[in-house]
């Protein structure tokens, strides 16, 4: 084994989880039976001790993926001199509470004959516990200390080294082999008929397909970029975690912002800061269910007992501690130490998510469904506290792990909270805060303008009275804090374009001149950002100029459609894998500028 580029994977799932899918046929990523859960696969962080399911010809071959046609069901084509063959991957859609999950990988030959190799190696616990083998007539149970899982197949399956249970066969032209993985919950009594659950390849094939069919046909964005679009759709509603509508911000952790760099973060959770982006590109595509849904997830952390102080993030289950500890037996992808699992970035107070929650709010009213008293009665209670304390430092959007600072993205999205709330208010009359927030939101303003403004550089920055730009600022014309050809505006984004901008690729901040982010090490451009810029060139009227940069970032996808967070120097892809935020901009973009190009 050795490590594929992150962007060399497909990834499938069930609403549940996801697993990353290697071109070469590597299964290197999987947690069970949720995003969160230990993971069973992870050789991703860790190629000898990690764990696999490897399916793949023994002859030499170059593979290629795709998606079958508006689906999640992935296939990777080998091709040899010997022949050609073909694996599909999904996971079925779970149907019912106690339906288990199964990942399903079918291989057959296409023309010629090839031998394959099929290894299932789990890692239980993040590589941290072992397990035991059992084999039988109709596969074999792989039995760790808290789950377990059953391998069902009708190809003869052996023993293989460091637990591992292991198939070699032959197949000719039209022949094929299907590998049904399943979690047993540790009960390796019930036997590996239960992996399979009782239905055929083909039945399992098709109920998937047609799920993933008949979702996207509701999706209503039929403009220029309908296949990236769709692909983006398709790869979010991977993400959603279908039991609370939760959408985690990627399936994976620990995956590197820079090779060898300790900027290795667990995404597997729920941002209050995406809430605002999924609703509005959920919505703008026609998917008003899984809005819906997420509005529903959200609405329970803003009703939860607080006083009025939101987390940044949440478990997907809607939990509040997500301790932070670090995995030092891995080595991380090629070499990127600190493995980290759980995310610390939990306990911090970060001011701008709360313009990132009255603006969900705003759009679910406004497109969605009247927000409930019993909800506003909530927002009131977390807006009185954001009257009272939009002055703190906070450590901001990036999340800094330097100390807090006054960003002024954070002040920006203070602003935006008590303006949306003011417009709901007069929309539905419903109790505005008896002024105060007007009040509030004006002073912000006024602040912003003075503080946040430096004449000097001619242009906003990072932070009051600083030097250092930040892509996030991008969003003053965005969240309509500023117009879009105001002349402060203009100026700004003219240095970002100097400064951050590389083409079409934008950095977030030059990491040495920028506040202190408590972290040693470069990083990539943000893909995110290089979205934002787009909607800024169409705002600003330069369509030219922004269609030509949004195509160009289409070819930063990997060839399945996919982002990761980052861009690295050399074109790879950098951090979690795939990113919901970077396609939920991808949306936003495509949809503003196919409107302005009409």
């Amino acid at each position: 084994m050795s490590f594929l580029p992150i962007e060399d994977h497909g990834v499938i799932g069930d609403l549940h989880t996801a697993a990353l899918v290697g071109t070469d046929g590597t299964i290197d990523w999987l947690c069970l039976p949720a995003f969160d859960s230990p993971s069973v696969f992870c050789s991703i962080l860790d190629d000898a001790l990690g764990g696999h399911f490897r399916l793949a010809p023994t002859n030499p071959a170059r593979s290629q993926q795709l998606y079958l046609p508006d689906s999640n069901v992935l296939l990777t084509r080998f091709l040899s001199p010997a022949g050609v063959a073909e694996v599909l991957d999904f996971m079925p859609i779970r149907e019912g509470e106690g339906d288990r999950p199964r990942l399903v990988r079918n291989v057959r030959v296409v023309r010629g004959r090839l031998s394959f190799e099929m290894e299932c190696r789990p890692a239980f616990d993040y590589a941290r516990a072992s397990h035991s083998v059992f084999i039988g007539e109709a596969g074999a149970v792989l039995e760790g200390p808290e789950a377990s899982l059953g391998l069902h197949s009708e190809v003869q399956l052996q023993r293989g080294p460091k637990g591992a249970v292991r198939a070699g066969f032959s197949l000719g032209v039209g022949e094929g082999a299907t590998f049904v993985l399943a979690g047993l919950d540790g009960e390796a009594g019930e036997g590996v008929e239960e992996a399979r659950g009782g239905r055929s390849f083909e039945e399992l094939l098709n109920r998937t397909l047609g799920y993933w069919r008949r979702w996207i046909s509701g999706c209503t964005y039929d403009g220029r970029w309908r296949e990236i679009v769709w692909r983006s759709a398709l790869a979010l509603k991977l993400m959603v975690y279908d039991p609370t509508g939760a959408l985690v911000a990627a399936p994976t952790m620990g995956l590197p912002e820079w090779v060898g760099g300790p900027r290795n973060w667990d995404y597997r959770y729920t941002w209050l800061r995406d809430a605002a982006f999924t609703l509005y590109a959920l919505i703008s595509v026609g998917f008003d269910d899984e809005a819906k849904a997420f509005m529903g997830w959200l609405k329970d952390r803003c009703q939860a007992d607080i006083d009025g102080l939101l987390q940044p993030l949440y478990g997907i289950d809607g939990r509040s501690k997500i301790e932070e500890t670090e995995l030092s037996h891995l080595s991380g992808y090629r070499g990127s130490r600190p493995v980290r699992l759980g995310n610390a970035a939990y306990t911090q107070v970060q001011l701008d998510l709360y313009g990132a929650v009255l603006d969900a709010a705003y759009l679910y009213n406004k497109r969605g469904a009247p927000l409930d008293y019993d909800l506003w009665q909530n927002l009131r209670k977390i807006l009185d506290w954001l009257s009272e304390n939009w002055r703190r430092e906070d450590e901001g959007i990036w999340e800094v792990r330097g100390g807090g600072g006054q960003f002024v993205s954070s002040k920006l999205m203070c602003w935006v909270a008590l303006e949306r709330a003011g417009r709901i208010s007069r929309q539905r009359g419903l109790p505005g805060g008896e002024g105060r927030w007007t009040v509030e939101r004006d002073r912000i303003y006024q602040e912003i303008m003075q503080k946040g403004w430096n004449p000097e550089r001619r242009s906003f920055t990072q932070t009051y009275g600083g030097n250092a730009l930040d892509a996030s600022l991008l969003l003053m014309p965005l969240v309509k804090f500023v117009g879009p050809t105001d002349p402060r505006w203009l100026a700004t984004l003219e240095r970002i374009e100097e400064e951050l901008v590389y083409d079409t690729l934008v950095n977030r901040y030059d990491v040495e001149d920028a506040a202190p982010d408590g972290l040693t090490g470069a990083e990539g451009s943000f893909s995110m950002c290089s979205f934002w810029l787009v909607e800024c060139l169409t705002q600003a009227g330069r369509l030219d100029e922004a269609r030509l940069a949004l195509e160009k970032m289409f070819s930063y996808a990997n060839h399945l459609g996919l982002y990761a967070e980052e861009v690295g120097p050399s074109g790879e892809a950098l951090g979690n894998f795939p990113q919901a935020f970077t396609h939920l901009a991808l949306i936003s973009a495509a949809v503003h500028l196919d409107r302005a190009l009409g």
